[in-house]
C-alpha cells in the first residue's frame, strides 16, 4: 500500500535521499574530539572503520524489513509489527521530540555558523532577541544538563530561515523535494571528493604527529573506541531515512534494500579516506587542535590558505542545505504514519493536493525552529544519539521477533549469512550503549528519560484512539 503518496522516486533517488541525508557537517568537524579522545590517527581510522562496520550492518539488516512492510513510516512501521503500539509510539514520540528535528536544528545551526563565515554580519554571539541564560544543572552525579543560552541570533535566524524554506518548497510536492536532494547531494559528493584528492594528492605540509591525549582524559582503549562512535555514528546517521518515504518509491521491495546497500557503503568510503586526508595534511596534532574543531577548513586552509577556508565553507553550506532538505522529507512522512494510525496530532495525517503531508510538515518545521534558539549543537548530538540507538537495536532485535512471530510472511529480502549480521550489529550498539552509560552519563540518561517520558503520555492520549 502506499497510503495515498505517489509513487514517482527510483533508486537513485533513493540512494540519494540516504547519502545526502547522512553527508551534514559532522564529518567535518567530529575527527578533532575523536582524536583528542585516542590520541593517535591509527586510532581515528579504527573508529571510523567501527561506525563503518556497524552502519553498514544495521543497513543491511533493515533491508529484510524494507522487503516486508514497503509502506510509508519505515522504522515506526517495523517497530509496531515486531512490538505493538507503545514501542512504536515511543521511537515516533522520541523522533519528533529530539532524534530527527534535532538533527534538523543542529544541521541548520551548522549552516548558520558557516555561513557566519563567509558573511561576517551572521553572528553566533550577537543576540537578536535574548539571551535567556539557563545556568547548568546537575540532575544527578555526572549528569548535568545545559548550559543553554537561550535567544535569536544572525546564525541561528539563517537556521530557521533554512528549515521554513525547505518545508515551505517540499510541500508543493515530492518531485521538487527529490530533485533539491539529487542535486545538492551530488554537489556534495563531487565536493567531499574533491578534499580527499588533494588531501590524498597535493604536496602535503610539515605537520606535527604522535600522541596528543590532554592530561586526565585518557580511557581504556576500548572504550575510548566505543565512546567516540557517538560522533562518527552521528555523522553517519539518518541511513533509515529512505524507509520513511517507501510510499513514494517505485518498487520499494526491490529500490530500498538495494539504496540501503550502495548509498551507505559510499559515503563511509568517502568518510575513511576523508580522515586519512585530514592525517596526511594536520596529523593527529593538527586534526586536535583544529580551530572550532573544523578540520576539514583547518585542512584545506593548510594546503590553500585562505582560499582553501572560504572554499570549504562553501562545501559545508551546500552540504548542510542538502542534509537538511533530506530530514524535512523523511520525517513529515514518519509523523504523517503516526498520525494516521492514531498516534500523533490527527491533523497530521492529511495531504495536501499535491500528495505531501503538509501539516506534518509544519509541526516538525515548528519544532525544530525552537530547538534552534537553545544554540545547543554538542547537546542535541548527545542526547539524540542514545535514544536513536535504542530504538536501532529494537528494529534490529523485532528481525528475530518478527521470523519467530510469523514465519509465514513474505520475505522478498532475505538477510544474506543470517542470522549473523544482526547479531553483530546488536553486539556492537550494546557494547557502545554500555560504554556512554559508564564513561558519558550526561550523554546518556536525558535521551533515556525522554524516551520514557513517553509512556504516561500514550496511556493518556492515545491508546484509545
Amino acid at each position: 500500500m502506499n497510503d495515498g503518496y505517489r509513487r514517482h522516486i527510483g533508486p537513485f533517488s533513493a540512494a540519494m535521499l540516504i547519502a545526502g541525508s547522512m553527508i551534514g557537517s559532522g564529518i567535518f568537524i567530529v575527527p578533532a574530539e575523536m582524536v583528542r579522545t585516542g590520541g593517535t590517527g591509527a586510532f581515528l581510522l579504527l573508529a571510523w572503520g567501527l561506525t563503518a562496520a556497524l552502519t553498514l550492518l544495521g543497513a543491511h539488516s533493515y533491508g529484510e524489513l524494507a522487503g516486508m512492510f514497503p509502506s510509508a513510516g519505515g522504522q515506526f512501521v517495523y517497530l509496531k509489527e515486531s512490538y505493538g503500539r507503545l514501542v512504536a509510539f515511543l521511537y515516533g514520540w522520541t523522533t519528533f521530540l529530539i532524534i530527527e528535528t534535532g538533527a534538523l536544528a543542529a544541521v541548520t545551526m551548522a549552516f548558520g555558523k558557516f555561513l557566519g563565515t563567509v558573511l561576517p554580519a551572521v553572528s553566533e554571539t550577537r543576540y537578536l532577541a535574548g539571551p535567556l541564560e539557563v545556568p547548568a544543572l546537575t540532575v544527578a552525579p555526572g549528569i548535568v544538563v545545559g548550559p543553554y543560552h537561550l535567544g535569536l541570533t544572525p546564525a541561528r535566524l539563517a537556521a530557521i530561515g533554512v528549515i521554513i524554506l525547505l518545508s515551505t518548497v517540499n510541500a508543493f510536492g515530492g518531485r521538487i523535494g527529490v530533485w533539491i536532494q539529487n542535486v545538492f547531494t551530488v554537489a556534495k559528493l563531487g565536493s567531499l571528493a574533491a578534499l580527499i584528492l588533494v588531501g590524498l594528492l597535493a604536496a602535503a605540509p610539515a605537520h606535527a604527529a604522535g600522541a596528543v591525549l590532554p592530561p586526565g582524559e585518557a580511557l581504556p582503549f576500548l572504550a575510548a573506541l566505543l565512546v567516540v562512535q557517538s560522533g562518527s555514528l552521528f555523522s553517519s546517521d539518518s541511513w533509515n531515512s529512505v524507509t520513511f518515504i517507501a510510499g513514494e518509491i517505485r518498487e520499494p521491495r526491490r529500490s530500498i534494500p538495494l539504496a540501503l546497500l550502495v548509498a551507505p557503503l559510499l559515503v563511509l568510503g568517502l568518510y575513511l579516506l576523508a580522515n586519512a586526508a585530514y592525517l596526511r595534511v594536520l596529523g593527529p596534532g593538527g586534526i586536535a587542535s583544529a580551530e572550532g574543531d573544523r578540520v576539514g577548513t583547518a585542512t584545506l586552509h593548510a594546503l590553500f590558505g585562505p582560499a582553501g577556508s572560504s572554499a570549504m565553507a562553501l562545501a559545508i553550506l551546500v552540504s548542510t542545505f542538502g542534509c537538511a532538505n533530506g530530514l524535512v522529507m523523511a520525517g513529515s512522512r514518519l509523523y504523517q504514519a503516526m498520525a494516521a494510525g492514531g498516534l500523533f496530532f490527527p491533523t497530521a495525517a492529511r495531504m495536501n493536493r499535491f500528495g505531501v503531508p503538509a501539516w506534518a510538515m509544519g509541526f516538525q518545521a515548528a519544532w525544530a525552529c525552537l530547538l534552534t534558539l537553545t544554540g545547543s549543537y554538542a547537546q542535541l548530538l548527545e542526547f539524540s544519539m542514545m535514544a536513536a540507538t535504542v530504538f536501532y537495536v529494537l528494529t534490529v532485535a523485532g528481525i528475530f521477533v518478527l521470523r519467530r512471530k510469523r514465519p509465514d510472511l513474505a520475505r522478498p529480502v532475505k538477510i544474506f549469512a543470517y542470522p549473523l549480521p544482526p547479531l553483530l550489529y546488536l553486539i556492537g550498539a550494546l557494547a557502545f550503549m554500555a560504554a556512554l552509560l559508564v564513561y558519558r552519563p550526561s550523554f546518556t540518561w536525558p535521551g533515556l528519560v525522554l524516551v520514557a517520558a513517553g509512556v504516561p503520555v500514550y496511556l493518556a492520549v492515545f491508546r484509545e484512539r
